[in-house]
């Protein structure tokens, strides 16, 4: 054992495999606790922070490739370059781990800024070009939602800093050998989750004064063939319709198709658009589905992809809305994947290439959504979030302040084969159900399709791989949670405990420096 403890190698491994299995599918979500204390054990033993960043790389490939390996069946490229790059970041909130715990002596303080410091990369790590959310801490304990019902209030942030500060706390009593300390990191363990179970427990679903009937679809048609591998775009829009014929009663009011369901681009007068507006006027159901959505401009944007008869064109993966009238509105997806489906920072490159030596427009992707657009009719309020849109609660958190009923995500998770993927992003969708006290529909194409309860309990989930569909009465609700009231205020408090920590550090180096000239 002692030996293991010397070899920072088999620290820094140890902890990203540990992590890796943290996550669903194999759920072992408690290991994110010894992990964390590993590292903390690695930036101990580390000479210099160079060390500590060269030792701790490995562990979070590991953590990465373990995790998220099935991004290379979309891409290899992209999915290793995506790994490498994401590990590499991960280091710096190791790094200034070990610069706070060389500086400060408080047990209870040292973990308080291990626990910010972490929490405020999360929370900047979901706020820019390159973001990456997928290995947020929280999202390991999706699937343990009866522990975890406290993120109504802090969000999911809030299982991060739990994480971290206890396992800070763990490692500081290991090191220290105080009583006092073990005693602390007890009690941090015990604290949340204990009043998570109570809550989960406790919890009693009053009956819905209004439901809405819901056919959620599950086309499974091939992802990686044109149209769907159904040979033609008229044999694919068939296939849609006849499933739902099949899955639809009286009394359905919402028809849910998943991301990419029209597999093509078209306008939102274009013939395709029409035919669906009848159908959902013949069904008397309104109908959300995923599309590519073509957009033209009177006046040029400051980016577009191409011309079309003298006019700006953009395309973006959308969701089209149509009501019972077939009345058609869209929403645009918002989150972009970086790289797969927008080009980072293109609008800064777009800026300083002054000479316009690249046409960025063609190079940036997806036309990237700036409205939280929703599904509004007399009887239900509800969204199309398309697929990567569901890991970012913030984004989420303006539909629901828009009265949205429940919550509606459509997917086409074929991209990554049967792989982690997809029981990954099914899992993370429990998340967002707590945080905002919602009902979650979500209708995939060759994923996971199903409904999930407020409490993150599942209630009705398709197979992968697997042509189907159901109807389910989701009830609205209207409730605000604390979450849903003020969004990440942990992350922006865990951002400004951080600069003060390591400003204080930086001021007292500084003035240790000028001491030291000055005699």
């Amino acid at each position: 054992m002692n030996k293991f403890l010397e070899n920072k190698w088999a620290l820094s491994i140890t902890a990203g495999v540990l992590l890796g299995l943290s996550f669903p599918p194999v759920d072992l979500s408690f290991l994110s606790f010894p992990a964390f204390i590993l590292l903390f054990l690695l930036a101990d033993k580390c000479d210099s922070n160079k060390q500590l960043a060269y030792y701790s790389y490995a562990g979070f490939v590991v953590w990465n490739l373990i995790t998220t390996y099935w991004l290379m069946m979309a891409s290899l490229v992209a999915g290793i370059a995506a790994v490498l790059a994401n590990a590499a970041i991960m280091t710096i909130p190791l790094v200034l781990f070990r610069v706070c715990s060389k500086r400060f002596d408080k047990a209870w303080l040292i973990a308080l800024l291990h626990a910010s410091i972490w929490v405020s990369y999360e929370f900047l790590h979901h706020n820019w070009d390159l973001s990456w959310p997928w290995l947020t801490l929280g999202n390991a304990w999706a699937n343990q939602v009866s522990l975890i019902q406290y993120i109504s209030a802090t969000g999911h942030l809030g299982i991060s800093f739990w994480v971290i500060f206890t396992s800070s706390l763990a490692f500081l009593a290991f090191k220290n050998k105080k009583q006092s300390i073990a005693l602390a990191a007890t009690f941090a363990l015990l604290l949340p989750s204990g009043i998570s179970l109570m809550m989960f427990l406790g919890s009693t679903e009053e009956p819905a004064a209004k439901t809405t009937s819901v056919a959620v679809i599950q086309p499974n048609h091939d992802s990686y063939e044109s149209h769907g591998g159904l040979g033609s775009h008229s044999v694919l829009m068939d296939s849609l319709f006849s499933i739902t014929n099949k899955v639809i009663t009286d009394d359905t009011e919402l028809i849910v198709w998943p991301e990419n369901a029209v597999d093509a681009g078209i306008y939102m007068n274009s013939r395709t658009a029409y035919s669906i507006s009848d159908s959902a006027q013949a069904w008397n159901a309104s109908l959300i589905t995923g599309t590519g959505l073509f957009e033209l401009y009177e006046e040029p944007p400051t980016l577009y992809r191409d011309m079309v008869n003298g006019r700006a064109r953009n395309y973006f993966n959308a969701t089209l809305y149509v009501n019972a009238d077939g009345e058609r509105t869209r929403y645009d997806k918002h989150n972009l994947v970086p790289v797969v489906e927008r080009f980072p920072f293109v609008e800064f490159f777009n800026a300083v290439d002054v000479f316009g030596w690249l046409d960025w427009g063609n190079i940036a992707g997806f036309g990237k959504g700036l409205e939280a657009t929703s599904l509004k009719t007399n009887s239900f309020t509800t969204q199309g979030l398309i697929c990567y849109d569901s890991v970012y609660p913030s984004w989420i958190r303006e539909f629901v302040k828009d009265e949205a009923d429940f919550i509606t995500i459509i997917t086409n998770d074929g991209w990554w084969g049967n792989t982690s993927g997809h029981y990954q992003h099914f899992a993370y969708a429990r998340l967002r159900a707590i945080e905002f006290d919602r009902w979650i529909v979500r209708s995939a194409n060759n994923g996971f399709s199903g409904i999930i309860d407020p409490e993150g309990n599942v209630l009705q989930k398709t197979n992968y791989w697997e042509r189907t569909g159901f109807t389910f009465d989701v009830p609205s609700k209207s409730t605000k949670t604390i979450y849903t009231k003020f969004g990440d205020w942990l992350g922006y408090l865990c951002l400004i405990l951080s600069v003060g920590g390591l400003g204080i550090i930086s001021f007292t180096k500084f003035q240790n420096f000028r001491f030291n000239q000055d005699n």
